[in-house]
């Protein structure tokens, strides 16, 4: 796969989870990721995990990055975590402000994602690319869509060096994105997060959490398949699909896929991106 692409992965929480992703890592590194990234629970709750799933990547021989999210973080735990990471080998960041516990109040040294970012390039100067998170279809707990933008914008000129965005399926929701930020001087590459439909619920679920909209098209189509698994995900194939090849074609600097810890959806998506350009 000659176009730029990463993959995402959670910290497995049980013995047959960490081996049945160490499995679909293997069947994905055929794929020749730039780099997969590993999600960091709310108030850092997978931190353990988070660490050993990106020490076990970097052993396989490919680039790791580790989400580091700043909620209920002070400036010696950040300070202390960064050090084991460039000792680990890390050489990228996913910084995030993270979500909160059930129950937390804010917490923390750092208010917000650009408040780490400052304080990882002060730590740190060069020693980690830094990705940032945005969101195509605004913050689900922005004030509004130039709030989130403006929000955006600070983590950029904190040191950010791009970004990867929330899932999406509405292609014009990334460009029109894109675009504003470029007419506020921001043009750091941004990067389309892809999710595969493998589930229904599960997508719903998702959704409605995040704040990523299910067109009402692709909504129905989905319900009105009802527990057929296979119609799902044939659909959710060429849905995905296409989705991707207006990226690709458009110019998105690459794909970061969301993988849920499997194989199968991603590597055929990518199968038949790499038959359409031949």
């Amino acid at each position: 796969m000659t176009f730029p692409i990463s993959l995402e992965f959670f910290p497995p929480k049980t013995t047959e989870g960490a081996a049945k992703l160490r499995a679909a890592r293997q069947h994905l590194y055929s794929l020749k990721p730039e780099f997969c990234s590993v999600t960091y629970g709310a108030g850092g709750s997978t931190h353990e995990g988070t660490s050993d799933t990106v020490g076990e990547i970097l052993a396989e021989g490919v680039d790791a990055a580790s989400h580091f999210s700043c909620i209920g973080a002070t400036r010696d735990t950040v300070r202390e975590q960064l050090a084991t990471l460039k000792a680990m080998g890390v050489k990228r960041l996913v910084a995030l402000r993270g979500d909160l516990p059930s129950g937390w109040g804010a917490g923390g040294e750092f208010q917000y994602a650009s408040d780490l970012v400052t304080f990882i390039r002060e730590q740190t100067g060069s020693d980690f690319r830094i990705e940032v998170a945005c969101y195509p279809e605004s913050h689900p707990q922005s004030r509004s869509p130039d709030a989130d933008l403006q929000a955006y914008a600070a983590k950029i000129r904190a040191g950010a060096d791009s970004a990867i965005t929330q899932y999406f399926f509405n292609a014009d929701a990334y460009f029109r994105f894109v675009d504003d930020a470029h007419r506020l001087g921001i043009d750091v590459p941004v990067v389309p997060g892809i999710m595969p439909i493998a589930s229904s619920t599960q997508l719903m679920r998702f959704s409605d959490a995040c704040g990523a909209e299910i067109p009402r098209w692709i909504r129905l189509r989905l319900q009105a398949f009802g527990d057929d698994a296979a119609s799902i995900r044939a659909f959710g194939l060429d849905v995905v699909t296409d989705l991707c090849d207006r990226l690709r074609a458009a110019g998105a600097p690459g794909l970061h896929f969301y993988t849920m810890n499997q194989a199968a959806a991603t590597l055929e998506i990518c199968r038949r991106l790499n038959a359409r350009r031949s």
